[in-house]
């Protein structure tokens, strides 16, 4: 628009902005291609893989097929102008014996003493030499006769070059064949020399290498055209081309390819994929007429237009019927690597959706496991390993979906259990009135959810308090189970006998009517409480369930514990002295054997005394350094016997927790304690 409003300044100078900024711009073009490509195109596992076979397979195979015509196209040419060439040296030589013909019947006459006129006149009338398009001439004694004067010939005879004479010299036989450049033209020149000294002889034969010539030498070949400078080849400006026309620039010679100094021959028509080509080479070994100095290899160029289908029945011409084989071999060969390459493709696409279908597949079930659908199932086809990632994806899923209704059963079965150790906190003493000289506290820490461990206060009167510390065998329901059973026995026990005091009065008063009585005790008797629960667990629980239980009974009014031990850890009576007495009188354990009997006793607490029972849970667990060990609980509790009872029970905790460090609690920890006052 600049240069249209007369702005060749600004014109000029936008152009310049336009060139500068049209390589960044194509650079962002093409990285924001590559980015689209990448994004959308490339995203498909499909397309991926296409652009991985045409990487993989169709460039390598395109640029095979390409270096293989392009090394057709050069040996196709090279052979096509080797053709033409060696036609042209056929030429060349047929002139040559042509020359040494007539030279052989000029000295033949000049050993019979004819003169070279009268020989002159004999060989132009001889029908031997009667080709129109040659030229001979005679020199003898410095004297030049022409023989016979062909087509583009001069009017007079030429003088002999120097350089012409010195070649044939050369030559045993003092003979020289070849193509030199005259007055603008090419001609096959042959010399032949018969004689030095004063009668010098010396026989030429030329003949122009024109339209009828290479149009010999095009036969069964196509069309051949011969490139030569117009006139002498001396450096001088480079002409321009003329209009239309095409300009061929070889080296320093410019050559103007609608005028090729000869030109000849025709294609024949084209075939199936029979397509034509052309190729050139530059003709060797060509001299100037006037001084023999070699022209440059790119002054004469010649040029062969050919087809495959004639370069083969030359190359075959030689091979007759076998060349048909050949053509046979070729095809069944051709047919071959088609099927091959067929089959190739075939199992290449078979292979490919197989792949795809698979990743599609993987890819759906994935979106359905991503919205929670656990049950989507991929089949199973083959056995490679995409079938065996499809086999392992669906292993995954029924996995997850059979880990889901675990886990679902798991959060019912944890409910069940919260409300089980809800229930079970219940159980366990929380509001407890002992009598006035006699402070209580007991706390159990289960392994699990539940516990199998059990401890209990029973108020049996004002001043009279049952206290009771067992331990079921094994851990989790089953244990906790027992501990409910063995907690309603025991409180049944303790509601009949607080019924057995209620009564007391009544029976009293029955006894002062109908006369005297036996005293009637109204203590518990631990002993017989074990017996009575003994025989209950043993006819209600399974044979390998069974308990350790403690029962006593303490009485403030005389201070004193009276308890029975079956089969659980001795309870210790720790004196603020430091005294330690164990509580083991007894028997086995309740719910193993039928019929078991017990043993009591009764100790008496004075001031300060502390009553220490415990589960298995607080001096089993072990570290490197063994198990934490009664001694170490006794020590703690008298280095704290001072402080309140739930702290004492809560450092003895602490303790037992700091001693198995950062591993599982391995039981139920349970400790009961009372102090005297």
């Amino acid at each position: 628009l600049c240069a249209a409003f007369g702005l060749p300044r600004a014109a000029a100078s936008l152009g310049g902005w336009a060139r500068g900024l049209s390589f960044p711009t194509v650079v962002l073009a093409l990285v924001l291609l590559l980015r689209f490509v990448r994004r959308h195109v490339l995203w498909r596992l499909r397309n991926r893989l296409i652009v991985t076979y045409v990487f993989i397979g169709v460039i390598p195979v395109v640029l095979l097929v390409l270096m293989a015509l392009l090394a057709g196209y050069f040996f196709a040419g090279q052979f096509a102008t080797f053709l033409a060439t060696s036609d042209l040296r056929s030429e060349v030589s047929a002139v040559g014996a042509a020359n040494g013909e007539a030279a052989a019947q000029v000295a033949a006459e000049l050993r019979n003493g004819i003169s070279s006129d009268r020989i002159a006149d004999l060989l132009r009338n001889s029908d031997r030499f009667a080709q129109p398009e040659r030229t001979i001439r005679l020199w003898h004694a410095g004297k030049g006769l022409t023989i016979k004067d062909g087509a583009e010939a001069p009017v007079q005879p030429v003088a002999l070059p120097a350089w012409l004479l010195r070649e044939a010299a050369r030559d045993r036989r003092g003979e020289f064949e070849g193509i030199v450049w005259h007055a603008g033209r090419l001609r096959i020149t042959a010399v032949r020399v018969l004689s030095k000294g004063p009668d010098e002889t010396v026989v030429v034969s030329s003949e122009p290498v024109d339209n009828a010539l290479v149009a010999r030498l095009a036969q069964r070949l196509g069309v051949i055209r011969i490139y030569a400078p117009p006139a002498e080849p001396e450096r001088r400006p480079r002409p321009r081309p003329q209009q239309g026309g095409v300009q061929v620039q070889i080296g320093d010679r410019s050559l103007n390819t609608e005028q090729p100094a000869a030109q000849g021959g025709a294609l024949p028509p084209a075939g199936f994929l029979d397509g034509d080509f052309l190729f050139g080479t530059p003709l060797t070994d060509v001299h100037a007429w006037e001084d023999g100095r070699p022209l440059d290899n790119e002054s004469v160029v010649l040029s062969v237009e050919t087809r495959k289908s004639l370069l083969y029945a030359r190359l075959s011409a030689t091979l007759g019927d076998f060349s048909n084989v050949i053509l046979i071999v070729l095809f069944v060969v051709a047919i071959f690597f088609a099927v091959i390459e067929i089959l190739a493709l075939f199992v290449g696409l078979r292979l490919t959706r197989s792949i795809t279908s698979s990743v599609f597949n993987l890819y759906r079930a994935t979106q359905a496991v991503n919205r929670g659908d656990f049950s989507q199932r991929i089949p199973v086809r083959s056995g490679d390993q995409l079938a065996a990632l499809e086999g392992s994806f669906n292993s995954m899923t029924e996995s997850i979906e059979k880990l889901l209704a675990e886990q679902k059963e798991k959060q019912r079965i944890e409910g069940d259990l919260a409300i089980a150790q809800e229930v079970q906190n219940q159980l366990f003493p929380h509001q407890v009135v002992p009598p006035e000289s006699l402070e209580v506290y007991g706390i159990c820490r289960p392994a699990r959810t539940v516990s199998g461990d059990y401890y209990d206060f029973l108020p049996l009167g004002p001043e009279q308090v049952a206290i009771a510390v067992g331990d079921i065998s094994g851990k989790g329901i089953s244990a906790a189970l027992l501990m409910a059973t063995l907690h309603s026995a025991v409180r049944s026990l303790a509601v009949m006998h607080a019924l057995d005091m209620a009564a007391q009065p009544a029976l009293v008063a029955a006894s002062a009517v109908a006369g005297p009585a036996e005293p009637c005790n109204n203590e518990l008797q631990p002993a017989q409480w074990l017996e009575l629960l003994n025989r209950h667990l043993y006819h209600s629980t399974p044979a390998s369930k069974y308990a350790t239980l403690f029962l006593s009974e303490y009485n403030g009014n005389n201070r004193t514990l009276t308890y029975s031990n079956g089969g659980h850890l001795a309870p210790l009576v720790i004196t603020p002295g430091g005294g330690v007495r164990r509580l083991e009188v007894g028997g086995m354990v309740v719910g193993l054997f039928d019929g078991m009997q017990y043993q009591q006793e009764s100790v008496v607490l004075g001031s300060g005394d502390i009553f220490l029972a415990y589960s298995d849970g607080i001096t089993e667990p072990e570290n490197e350094f063994g198990e934490f060990g009664e001694d170490r609980l006794v020590e703690l509790v008298r280095e704290h016997s001072a402080l309140p009872l739930e702290r004492i029970a809560e450092e003895a905790i602490i303790a037992v927790c700091d001693w198995i460090g950062g591993a599982e609690q391995p039981d139920d920890m349970t400790i009961v304690l009372a102090r005297a006052r």
